[in-house]
């Protein structure tokens, strides 16, 4: 029984942030979403997640893009960017209005 609330909270954990840009909302036309997401989520843990944050609606295809940190410079410091990855998931049902902006 604790297993599944561990999966549960697990799952809940994975994605971070939806990534709202131009090309993005683009995509929701198609019922394409990203997300930003762990870098060490799977395909499928990224589809159950989906499925349980956005309820009555079923994840087709999950696809994932590894973001790698870049070199950044404010004045005379360098530093580096943050590391992520994104997942971008096609759904069947209906739209998730939070996302559409409509």
């Amino acid at each position: 029984m604790t297993n599944t609330n561990t999966n549960k909270e697990k799952l809940y954990n994975i994605i971070k942030k939806p990534v709202i840009t131009e090309k993005s909302m683009m995509a929701t036309a198609n019922n394409t979403y990203t997300f930003e997401v762990v870098k060490d989520a799977t395909k499928t843990e990224i589809a159950q997640a989906v499925e349980l944050a956005y309820p009555n609606r079923k994840v087709k295809k999950v696809r994932t893009v590894y973001m790698p940190s870049h070199q950044k410079r404010m004045g005379m410091k360098f530093g580096r960017t943050q590391s992520g990855k994104k997942a971008i998931v096609t759904i069947v049902g209906d739209p998730i209005e939070e996302l559409t902006g409509v």
